[in-house]
């Protein structure tokens, strides 16, 4: 399985902000998209990290390469 990119990721979680604004979604509902919200942010803010990580490694290297 090919794994979400952040966009997708936002993307997800605005479709689910929109059920929970929805005056129609019940309770348990609500609650199920509450959690398959909060996993999305955990995945994406780790994802966020990874990207920070790697972009911190290149500007290490560039440096590196500039002395």
């Amino acid at each position: 399985m090919k794994e979400k990119t952040i966009e997708q990721t936002f993307e997800e979680l605005d479709q689910i902000i929109e059920k929970l604004e929805a005056s129609e979604t019940s309770l348990e509902e609500a609650f199920a998209c509450y959690e398959a919200g909060m996993k999305l942010v955990k995945s994406c803010g780790e994802k966020i990290d990874k990207v920070e990580k790697q972009m911190i490694i290149l500007q290490g290297g560039a440096e590196d390469g500039d002395a």
